[in-house]
């Protein structure tokens, strides 16, 4: 259907340092999402600060790590929590998509991670997976927990910036990375148990109207984190593929980046000189690999408080 994507080589900026690795436990989140295997680490939502420090997530175990632009790890905060997703606000606090407790913010400089969404009225939800903020302040998150193809029920949620809480889609098979379109019309979504990248039209009261496949993909367990480029291009991290794939604001395959080892290639993010470096982690291995690009990533804060 597609000439071959061009292969783009990648490198390893950091690795999780040894000392922090986990050998000797098992925890919930382990034995069911990982069947029984063990994890040293896990991580997951790689963003950027405002001083170009790259910050990771490690699910099965409540950590948040941050690398400085040399490569060095430091352990930010270890609580009580399985975090996934993480973006920056404008103000400067980390804003996170936690698997048990729901949306939570980080405060780096007291490095103490509270609660902000725990329940949808009442309701605990499935199991936050990622999130983003729109540029007037609004946080759309995606709430995935065991669904898949059978059982269709995970959610895409917008928090306003004014805490008033909007169901956008249900129905989701699986609902996993996500991000707007340029002129945020539409949402772009992951939806790994499809193998697809769904494009979500918003309507002007920001509800979902006529979504459809944007990419199908194959092979692996799917799509998971996705970024944007300034083009509109769209990056996919195919997790149990190994890959990362860059497709043009069409949905064409342009280049294709293989990890330089392991397959739980979960989330990306742009940064370094001009943005135009992609940051991708391989989670098992707890490795973070990169690859320059032609076109730069989009950045995305909110100018808004919520």
């Amino acid at each position: 259907m597609y000439a071959p994507p061009e292969k783009r080589n990648a490198e390893v900026f950091a690795r999780i340092p040894e000392k922090f690795h986990m050998t000797d436990r098992q925890c919930d989140w382990t034995r069911t999402q990982l069947h029984g295997a063990q994890a040293r680490t896990f991580l997951e939502g790689p963003s950027f600060d405002r001083d170009g420090n790259l910050w990771v997530t490690d699910i099965p175990w409540g950590r948040i790590f941050r690398i400085d632009p040399a490569g060095n790890v430091e352990l930010v905060v270890q609580y009580d929590g399985e975090p996934n997703g993480l973006k920056f606000h404008q103000d400067g606090r980390a804003y996170i998509a936690d698997y048990r407790r729901g949306i939570m913010v980080l405060d780096p400089t007291r490095g103490v991670v509270e609660p902000l969404l725990e329940r949808a009225r009442l309701e605990r939800f499935k199991g936050c997976n990622d999130l983003f903020f729109a540029a007037n302040g609004d946080l759309y998150f995606t709430d995935q927990g065991q669904t898949g193809l059978h059982d269709a029920t995970g959610r895409l949620f917008r928090l306003r910036k004014d805490g008033q809480l909007d169901l956008v889609l249900d129905g989701i098979p699986s609902p996993n990375g996500l991000v707007s379109n340029l002129d945020e019309t539409a949402i772009y979504l992951a939806v790994t148990r499809d193998n697809a990248i769904w494009r979500v039209p918003l309507m002007g009261d920001g509800t979902a109207t006529k979504v459809g496949v944007y990419v199908q993909m194959s092979g692996g367990g799917g799509p998971d984190g996705i970024a944007l480029d300034e083009g509109g291009g769209l990056a996919v991290c195919h997790v149990g593929f190994g890959a990362v794939w860059i497709f043009s604001p069409r949905g064409e395959p342009l280049y294709r980046i293989d990890s330089p080892g392991g397959l739980s290639t979960t989330n990306c993010a742009y940064g370094g000189e001009e943005n135009k470096t992609l940051y991708m982690v391989e989670s098992l291995s707890g490795t973070i690999f990169t690859a320059r690009l032609p076109v730069a990533g989009r950045k995305m804060y909110s100018h808004a408080s919520i």
